[in-house]
């Protein structure tokens, strides 16, 4: 860990605590629904090299059905047991005797997750370990807290503290060599930029016309896609598809299209975008081809609008018969998300002709800032997604999003499902909040520590 700075800190304490979130409307995603979930709330309190004390806090939903789609446990059996390891890695970090800067003491404390993995699959008595991505949504609000102490402690803002003046090592120990000599700051913005577009999700199950049904909830926000677009000057729609289902695939793009036209149209919008999210179902890039080709084919400015595809095959890059992405890259960006679950599988990711990679803040802080160096420095599409984030947990990734160079969009789909979550922070960050344009004012998110305390 070299010598050390007089920077450098050491967690005395870390509590968790959950919170449930009620959901306005289930969002379903993947083949999956998901109507109700946790927040993992945690609280840090970190001590510089002379004593100075800080707290800071960190929050994330527990996302087990994005991050842990298992074949043999119930949505509730993975939920508990990310739950669990989300206090074990509390414990990891209380325990941790490293004093130096956060991105040290969270990659200390990664070496121990496949131990803690199998603790917890012994105390649950489980069939199989949380895996990977798990884990790093399960550990991230430790990780951020440890951030937002340390940058409250130092009264900075966390992406002030990435520079050679605070880090005892390079990039290098955390990536390779490409990077020697290199520190993050050269990856991330000194001020936050002031405005963000915002990606509006929409869900398999969302309508898009008042024809289309469902139980409208009884309060005064938007429901229907037409609704939304005029009430919050949309554009940008994230559009959550099939993968394995290419006609219905292509005619929700293009409905939503002819939805999203006549609305634009009424408030004289003319340039607004889609990404197009298939979570994972497509057997292979063909499909993903075949889907461009049929909607540029129907609708040349539907083409034109999809700014990127979404982590269309499977996450496991490792397979044998991994899909090769190259010929759909060609067409638009193809961005890895659910795969991107360390710096070797971005380089597999690449090597499999991915374009771009989506960061979340659920991967955690530390390791959001160093994905986002690597896909810069190898000239990546960049974006920040969302795990349908609420409250606190929204702030941290639009703050993650404001200062990286080069970020497209922010998702933030809280507001659709689950808003109520959302009212405290909103009352203490309005302009973070409420859409203007289509944009989320991001100017105010550089206060000490991740930006919005």
């Amino acid at each position: 860990m070299g010598h050390g700075k007089s920077t450098d800190i050491s967690v005395r304490e870390v509590s968790i605590s959950f919170e449930p979130v009620p959901y306005r409307a289930p969002l379903k995603f993947g083949g999956r629904v998901v109507s109700s979930g946790w927040l993992v709330n945690a609280e840090v309190t970190v001590e510089s090299r002379d004593g100075r004390q800080a707290s800071g806090s960190g929050s994330m939903p527990v996302g087990n059905v994005w991050a842990w789609p298992s074949a043999v446990l119930e949505p509730d059996q993975t939920e508990r047991a990310m739950k669990e390891f989300s206090c074990g890695v509390g414990q990891l970090f209380q325990d941790s005797v490293i004093c130096g800067h956060p991105l040290e003491i969270d990659a200390a404390a990664a070496t121990e997750y496949p131990q803690l993995a199998s603790r917890t699959v012994t105390a649950l008595g489980l069939p199989e370990a949380p895996p990977i991505l798990a884990q790093l949504v399960s550990a991230s609000p430790v990780d951020a807290a440890v951030h937002d102490a340390y940058g409250r402690l130092h009264q900075l803002n966390a992406f002030d503290t990435l520079s050679r003046d605070f880090c005892n090592q390079d990039l290098s120990a955390y990536l390779d060599d490409r990077f020697r000599g290199e520190y993050a700051d050269r990856y991330t913005l000194r001020a936050p930029v002031s405005a963000l577009p915002l990606y509006h999700l929409v869900g398999a199950l969302d309508p898009l016309t008042s024809a289309d049904g469902g139980n409208r909830p009884s309060d005064s926000l938007p429901w229907t896609l037409g609704e939304w677009i005029l009430a919050d000057e949309l554009t940008h729609l994230k559009i959550k598809l099939n993968g394995d289902q290419l006609d219905w695939d292509v005619e929700r793009v293009l409905a939503i299209e002819r939805v999203a036209l006549e609305a634009q149209q009424q408030r004289g919008c003319t340039t607004w975008f889609y990404s197009c999210d298939f979570n994972e179902k497509c057997r292979s890039a063909d499909y993903v081809v075949e889907f461009l080709r049929r909607i540029e084919a129907s609708s040349a400015a539907a083409f034109r609008r999809i700014q990127y595809i979404e982590q269309p095959t499977s996450r496991h890059l490792q397979a044998a018969d991994a899909p090769q992405m190259h010929a759909a890259a060609a067409i638009k960006p193809v961005v890895i998300d659910e795969a991107l679950i360390s710096y070797e599988s971005l380089l597999m990711a690449r090597d499999q002709g991915y374009s771009g990679i989506a960061l979340k803040a659920c991967k955690g802080q530390s390791e959001s800032v160093l994905m986002a160096a690597a896909a810069q420095k190898f000239g990546m599409f960049l974006c920040v997604q969302d795990l349908t984030c609420p409250g606190a947990s929204f702030l941290h990734s639009a703050s993650l999003a404001a200062h990286i160079p080069g970020v497209a969009a922010v998702e933030g789909n809280s507001r659709q499902y689950c808003p109520a979550a959302n009212t405290d922070w909103a009352e203490r960050l309005p302009a973070a909040f409420r859409l203007r344009n289509g944009k989320i004012d991001t100017s105010g998110l550089n206060r000490p520590g991740l930006g919005f305390h």
